[in-house]
C-alpha cells in the first residue's frame, strides 16, 4: 500500500485522476493545478486523511459527491475551472476553512454550505452568482467572504455586515425580465432572492400562509430527531418538504426563527453604512435582512 504524504503533481497536463489514485490513503496533500484535468474519479473520497486539495486552473465540470467524505479537508482550491455548481455533500467536509471557487460558472451556492462548522474564508469571485444563500455568514467562523465581479448579484445577507467581505465589480444593472428569479425592490434597489424562495412577505402581511406555519411547528416539533428524518415516512411529506426540515431555507437575521417557503426582506445600501469608504464606490450593492415576520421586519435594524 502506498504511503505517501505529499503528491505536487501541477503543470504536467494530466487530463484524468485514475481510480489507482484512492489507494494513498495517508496522503495529506494532493496538488493537482494547472493540468488539463476534466475529470476526478469517485476515488477520490478514499483519501480520508486528505487535508489540502488543490483542483485550480483546470477543466471540470463537475465534482464527485465523494469529495464530501473527505473529513480531513482543510483547504480546497478549485479555481478556474468550469464548475456551474458544487456538489451538495461538500457540506460534510466538517474540517474543511478555506474555500476557494474562484473564476467558474457557478450560478448558486448550495445552502448548506452555510453548515460548514470550520469554515473560515470563502472566495467566489468573478462567477454568474446573482444571489447567496440566506444563512451565509450565519456561522461565526465564517469571517472572510469574497464574490467580487459576480455582475448580477445585488444582495448580500446581512450577516455578512461587519465581516471582511470583498463585493467589488457587484451589482451591474440588468433588467428584472432577464433573470428567472424572484426579485425584491425598495425604492430604486432591487435584489434578486434564492430560487428556493416561493413568496415575499410585506409589512402588510401579518397573516404568514398556512404552508409555511405547517413548517414551523413541524420543525419545532421535531427539532430533536432532526440528524435523522427517517422517522418521518416519504409519504407523509413529499421529499422536498423534508429537505427543508433538515436544512430551512435559512433563519430569521432577527430572532433566529427558521424559514421555509417565504421570508420577510429589507434592504440596506452598503453605500449608506459605514462600511462604505472600505469600497470607495467600487460596489453598488445592499445588504439584505431576511426576517421571518412582519414584526421582525419592522423592528430590525443594521446597525443598531
Amino acid at each position: 500500500m502506498l504511503v505517501l504524504e505529499l503528491r505536487y503533481l501541477h503543470s504536467n497536463n494530466i487530463v484524468v485522476v485514475p481510480e489507482a489514485i484512492g489507494s494513498l490513503v495517508k496522503l495529506q496533500c494532493l496538488d493537482l493545478s494547472d493540468n488539463a484535468l476534466e475529470i476526478v474519479c469517485p476515488e477520490i473520497g478514499r483519501l480520508r486523511a486528505l487535508r489540502h486539495l488543490r483542483l485550480a486552473n483546470n477543466q471540470l465540470q463537475f465534482l464527485p459527491a465523494e469529495v464530501g467524505d473527505l473529513k480531513e479537508l482543510q483547504t480546497l482550491d478549485i479555481s478556474a475551472n468550469r464548475l456551474p455548481t458544487l456538489p451538495e455533500r461538500l457540506h460534510l467536509c466538517l474540517s474543511l476553512q478555506h474555500l476557494t471557487v474562484d473564476r467558474n460558472r457557478l450560478w448558486c451556492v448550495p445552502r448548506r454550505l452555510c453548515q460548514l462548522p470550520s469554515l473560515s474564508e470563502l472566495s467566489m469571485a468573478g462567477n454568474r452568482l446573482a444571489f447567496l444563500p440566506l444563512d451565509l455568514g450565519r456561522s461565526r467562523e465564517l469571517q472572510y467572504v469574497y464574490v467580487d465581479n459576480n455582475i448580477h448579484l445585488k444582495g448580500l445577507p446581512s450577516y455578512l455586515y461587519n465581516k471582511v467581505i470583498g463585493c467589488s465589480g457587484c451589482g451591474a444593472p440588468i433588467q428584472v425580465s432577464e433573470m428567472k428569479l424572484l426579485s425584491f425592490s425598495s425604492g430604486q434597489l432591487t435584489v434578486f432572492l434564492p430560487a428556493e424562495v416561493k413568496a415575499i412577505g410585506t409589512e402588510r402581511d401579518h397573516v404568514l400562509p398556512l404552508q409555511e406555519l405547517a413548517m414551523r411547528s413541524l420543525y419545532h416539533a421535531c427539532h430533536r430527531f432532526l440528524k435523522d428524518l427517517n422517522f418521518l415516512s416519504p409519504i407523509s411529506l413529499p421529499r422536498s418538504l423534508l429537505e427543508l426540515l433538515h436544512c430551512p431555507l435559512g433563519h430569521c437575521h432577527r430572532c433566529s426563527e427558521p424559514m421555509f417557503t417565504i421570508v420577510y426582506p429589507k434592504l440596506f445600501p452598503l453605500r449608506e453604512t459605514p462600511m462604505a469608504g472600505l469600497h470607495q464606490g467600487t460596489t453598488a450593492v445592499s445588504f439584505v435582512a431576511y426576517c421571518c415576520s412582519t414584526q421582525c421586519l419592522q423592528m430590525f435594524d443594521l446597525l443598531s
